[in-house]
């Protein structure tokens, strides 16, 4: 029966090659080529084309191919050889199909790869199944970087301005346009490491420059020149207060004077002023974006400073004339506000008062800093001081106001963790 059945396909698949007018090997000896012994494979329909039922052609020219530079007479034989056995296939398959043994999209699944141990002892061969070994494919875990003890962030910039102060102003200076330089640094203890201490300290200078056109005497006036250096220290008390000491210190270093004359108002150390406080602070972070400290000390001293005397008023700061200095003992509370809308829009803010409980001085300053690229940006800045440690203004009255709007170029640098 099986050799009837073998007969009966050797036949079939010989008369396919004889009406493809492909060779037919005549005994074991002969090999027929690739694409006459595709024809000896049970038919499985994988696709259909209208040309399947029209009698292949027999010429080895093929229109529409590409043709080779060279001798390409072995490529379009091979083509013209595949694409008549294809469509020989496909018109047995037309006219016969009880013969399609399978369809293309329901064969069945390979069976799963497997290994053959071999068993002497008991004479069999068994089928196991692979053993798949999957690699690590997990990417290594970079080194965590290491934490530093101590966070900067430093600031530099140039800046164009323009400034409008009052008449008041205790430092001196006139409406103008003027070149601002400034530097920032701020050095904090890191609290992910020491998270019951805090230790704060920031140090600034701005020094602004401008040309004048109603001085007859100098080409340029000094309108900003003020050092700041601010430090707090502390230890945790209960969530996010803290027992405190703080110190604030403040001058100027260059000399500046009223316009068309040579009276000074300020120089190095003249003025400077020294506070020095024990209390509490509220320390609250939240991501980058909002920090707000507050720093309240019931108990503060306060040294007002003047080195030279002999040009500069030292009533103008609040002390007594012919005196280089004056102590006094009060409270101060200090606020600073960081917040930082978007990447390109931060505000920062600073509220400074003492009192002596005679008298009473404060500080209210605020930058608004608008950041155009890396390297550009543009800044808001105002400060309003109240003093009444000194006299008494017809315009102002005890209070002094200074506004700089600017734009130029800063650098940023920072460390974290």
């Amino acid at each position: 029966m099986m050799k009837k059945m073998m007969t009966l396909k050797a036949c079939l698949a010989f008369a396919l090659l004889a009406m493809a007018g492909l060779p037919v090997a005549a005994n074991d000896g002969d090999r027929p080529d690739t694409e006459s012994r595709m024809l000896y494979a049970p038919l499985v329909y994988d696709s259909y084309t209208a040309d399947a039922v029209e009698t292949p052609a027999k010429s080895g020219k093929t229109e529409g191919l590409y043709h080779l530079d060279a001798a390409d007479q072995w490529l379009q034989q091979a083509m013209d050889n595949s694409s008549r056995a294809r469509r020989i296939r496909q018109r047995a398959m037309i006219e016969n199909p009880q013969l399609v043994a399978y369809n293309a999209n329901r064969l069945p699944e390979a069976p799963p790869e497997g290994v053959i141990p071999s068993d002497p002892k008991k004479g069999m061969l068994t089928v196991a199944p692979a053993q798949v070994v999957v690699e690590d494919v997990t990417p290594p875990t970079p080194p965590a970087e290491p934490l530093h003890d101590w966070l900067h962030v430093f600031n530099a910039s140039l800046q164009f301005t323009q400034a409008y102060i009052s008449g008041n102003w205790y430092q001196g200076g006139e409406n103008n346009l003027a070149l601002l330089g400034s530097i920032n640094w701020n050095c904090n203890l890191n609290q992910d490491l020491h998270p019951n201490w805090l230790f704060n300290n920031a140090l600034s200078y701005k020094l602004g420059i401008a040309t004048t056109h109603g001085d007859s005497i100098r080409k340029y006036i000094i309108n900003e020149d003020n050092f700041l250096f601010t430090s707090q220290l502390g230890y945790k008390a209960v969530k996010n207060w803290y027992y405190s000491a703080m110190l604030q210190f403040t001058t100027q270093f260059l000399n500046n004077y009223k316009v068309n004359t040579r009276t000074m108002t300020a120089a190095f150390l003249s003025p400077a002023e020294l506070n020095i406080g024990l209390g509490m602070t509220y320390n609250l972070k939240k991501a980058d974006d909002r920090m707000f400290t507050l720093a309240i000390a019931p108990i503060s001293y306060n040294l007002k400073y003047c080195r030279n005397i002999t040009d500069i008023d030292p009533t103008r700061f609040g002390i007594d004339a012919g005196h280089h200095s004056k102590s006094t003992v009060g409270s101060n509370f200090e606020a600073k506000l960081l917040w930082r809308f978007n990447p390109n829009v931060m505000l920062t803010s600073r509220v400074y008062m003492f009192t002596n409980y005679e008298y009473v001085q404060g500080d209210w300053e605020n930058t608004l800093d608008f950041s155009i690229g890396k390297y550009l940006t543009t800044q808001f800045y105002t400060h309003l001081r109240f003093d009444r440690s000194r006299a008494r203004d017809d315009d102002w009255n005890y209070w002094q106001f200074k506004e700089i709007l600017s734009l130029g170029v800063i650098y940023r640098f920072a460390t974290v963790n």
